[in-house]
């Protein structure tokens, strides 16, 4: 089974006085504005570091649920942020690291199971093995 999803990018003018906007193929951003000052001075609109968290953060949640579902475990809520940094690096800006954290209710589940558990998703879910050229760290909270 093959899937394939489609996010684009349409930029205007240089990198500081330039905008651009970011669409997603299921319509959730649509022309959504992106730019430097949104990037790197706090400005609202989007960038491609939270969007990534977003991303990864949800990738892994869904995965750890199958690997709860697995176990004979199901949270009953489960929450994930991810923290994406971007450092100015010897050869330009890099993305230096992701660190995520869980917090979960799962019933009947320890919280050393369930460390285990979302270690294995983290470790697992696709877009983790997308990004492992990066340093994912994770804490994990059971409620």
């Amino acid at each position: 089974m093959q899937i394939n999803r489609t996010g684009s990018a349409q930029w205007s003018g240089g990198l500081k006085d330039g905008k651009g906007q970011i669409s997603t193929q299921s319509g959730a951003l649509k022309h959504y504005p992106y730019g430097f000052s949104s990037r790197f001075e706090g400005i609202p609109g989007t960038n491609p570091e939270e969007l990534i968290g977003a991303a990864h953060a949800g990738c892994f949640t869904m995965a750890l649920s199958l690997i709860l579902e697995e176990a004979g475990l199901k949270a009953t809520d489960m929450e994930t942020m991810a923290k994406v940094t971007l450092e100015s690096v010897e050869s330009g800006f890099a993305i230096t690291a992701i660190h995520l954290t869980l917090t979960g209710t799962v019933p009947n589940a320890d919280e050393r199971t369930f460390i285990e558990l979302a270690n294995k998703a983290k470790a697992g879910c696709p877009v983790s093995k997308a990004l492992s050229a990066v340093p994912i760290s994770l804490d994990v909270k059971l409620a």
